[in-house]
């Protein structure tokens, strides 16, 4: 019985022996794995964010947050185009790309794109041409056209649309010097109608000259005055304003009806300084600007040069000369 009895418990320690030894066999074989396992997990954590997205991927909070802390590798690339991410954003309007927006990057004040094109194709330096040393207006049908002393028009030039505006002459017999073109004719009219509605009393002196007489006149301030102040108050023939149609001398009763600096000081005068830029028309020769335009000042010398510009010339107070000269047209 107890021989029995010692087999039993030797035969039970023998399988206790067995036994540890398959679960320390086991457990080794599990160390092996952890050891895979922790490779895995280093690899893991060195792969690429987009990468990392795909194998894990995260809540929705989670990724905005990833998203808000690297904004240089967010798919929108929100931080690389701003205008985008504000467009596509309820509530908010995007800033003007000057890029693609024409408009986006002009101040307030600043001429709009049809007078800046105005400016740039009547500019003085693309309308002219040279023959036989003298510089030839290729624009001289133009409202904007600058004939000076430099600058002549073209031999035997006559307006082809010449008529009498409907205005007060200050003399009442058939003349040529009471034509101007079309356009500033219609002008003129809406002028004067504007000055008698506000109590002005205005008087055309004259518009239309002809290359003839013009050089009629002009020898005769010559005679009259010598050559140095005929070039100051007189044009040559062929560099007449006059000759265009598009300018009109204009005065009133209260000066006399004369053409002198006086005019400037009356009631008319003023108005005329004020308001006929409204009506398309500039002062041509300001007071202090003999330099730039060659002439002495004029307050009686209307140039028509239409609205748009006409405007814009009395706000930069610059003189026509410099307003098309292409230095002073801001691209």
């Amino acid at each position: 019985m107890n021989i029995q009895a010692g087999a039993r418990r030797a035969s039970l320690l023998l399988g206790c022996m067995i036994l540890t030894g398959a679960l320390l066999s086991g457990c080794k074989s599990e160390g092996s794995g952890s050891a895979e396992g922790s490779s895995l997990q280093t690899q893991y954590n060195q792969q690429p964010p987009a990468e990392i997205k795909d194998a894990a991927p995260q809540e929705e909070g989670a990724r905005e947050d990833l998203q808000a802390a690297s904004p240089e590798e967010t798919p929108s690339g929100s931080a690389e185009n701003p205008q985008q991410e504000a467009a596509e954003s309820p509530g908010t309007e995007a800033a003007p790309d000057p890029q693609t927006d024409p408009q986006a990057d002009r101040q307030p004040g600043e001429e709009t794109d049809h007078v800046t094109a105005m400016r740039i194709e009547q500019a003085l330096q693309a309308t002219v041409r040279e023959q036989s040393g003298q510089w030839i207006v290729t624009n001289e049908s133009s409202p904007a056209v600058v004939v000076n002393k430099q600058r002549s028009l073209p031999e035997g030039y006559e307006p082809a649309d010449l008529r009498e505006p409907k205005v007060p002459f200050s003399f009442s017999e058939p003349h040529e010097k009471r034509l101007m073109r079309t356009e500033a004719a219609a002008a003129l009219e809406e002028l004067f109608a504007a000055a008698e509605k506000d109590g002005m009393e205005l008087r055309a002196i004259s518009g239309y000259r002809s290359y003839e007489r013009q050089q009629s006149v002009y020898q005769n301030h010559v005679r009259t005055k010598g050559e140095a102040e005929a070039a100051r108050i007189s044009a040559l023939p062929g560099t007449s304003e006059h000759q265009t149609g598009l300018a009109m001398d204009v005065s009133s009763p209260s000066a006399g009806n004369e053409l002198s600096a006086a005019f400037g000081e009356t009631a008319e005068g003023k108005w005329l300084a004020q308001h006929a830029p409204e009506y398309g028309f500039i002062i041509r020769y300001p007071q202090g600007e003999e330099d730039v335009t060659g002439y002495v000042y004029e307050p009686w010398h209307l140039r028509y040069v239409g609205k748009d510009l006409a405007l814009d010339i009395a706000e930069s107070g610059l003189t026509l000369e410099e307003y098309l000269d292409a230095d002073f047209i801001k691209l």
